[in-house]
């Protein structure tokens, strides 16, 4: 049976974690993890293009299989959630770009496939995260929540596992 390399990613403008996973059979093993941090200062249209092309080296230096983006959050400061919804775009056109199929987790069933329970806080989902890729080492928490996003793709089966390869 072959690996299958999962990018997942919880976009952010501000800091946009990545994580990759290696899927086969049930054994998951961990691959690598990162943030994209485009400069504060820069303005609006530079961040996204510094998240976008940081998502492209990504794809390109691991080519993996499959991706996984979270949706956006939905609160109750509407800039927020544009200005999220614009990164998750990108994130999208990145993992498009490349070719690859693109799978989308609410938060609430990110939480539910890592933790158990879909109310779970950042703590726990790093927490259990560690559990689960042991070899993963040090973390932020937005490189463990893109893992938690490639972990929960594993979990619903990915793409690839679903057609038959």
């Amino acid at each position: 049976m072959t690996a299958i390399l999962i990018l997942g990613v919880d976009p952010g403008l501000n800091r946009c974690g990545w994580g990759l996973v290696a899927s086969e059979g049930s054994r998951l093993s961990h691959v690598a993890h990162g943030v994209i941090t485009p400069s504060a200062s820069q303005q609006l249209a530079s961040r996204l293009h510094d998240v976008f092309e940081g998502l492209i080296g990504v794809i390109e230096k691991y080519e993996p299989h499959e991706a996984a983006v979270e949706e956006t959050f939905v609160n109750s400061n509407a800039r927020a959630a544009l200005v999220l919804g614009q990164a998750r775009g990108v994130a999208l056109a990145a993992a498009a770009r490349r070719g690859l199929r693109v799978a989308e987790y609410a938060p609430a069933t990110i939480k539910k496939s890592i933790v158990g329970s879909g109310a779970a806080d950042k703590t726990q989902i790093a927490f259990m995260v560690k559990r689960l890729l042991p070899t993963a080492g040090e973390m932020t928490a937005d490189s463990a929540d893109a893992l938690g996003v490639a972990l929960c793709h594993a979990a619903h089966g990915g793409f690839q596992r679903k057609v038959g390869g």
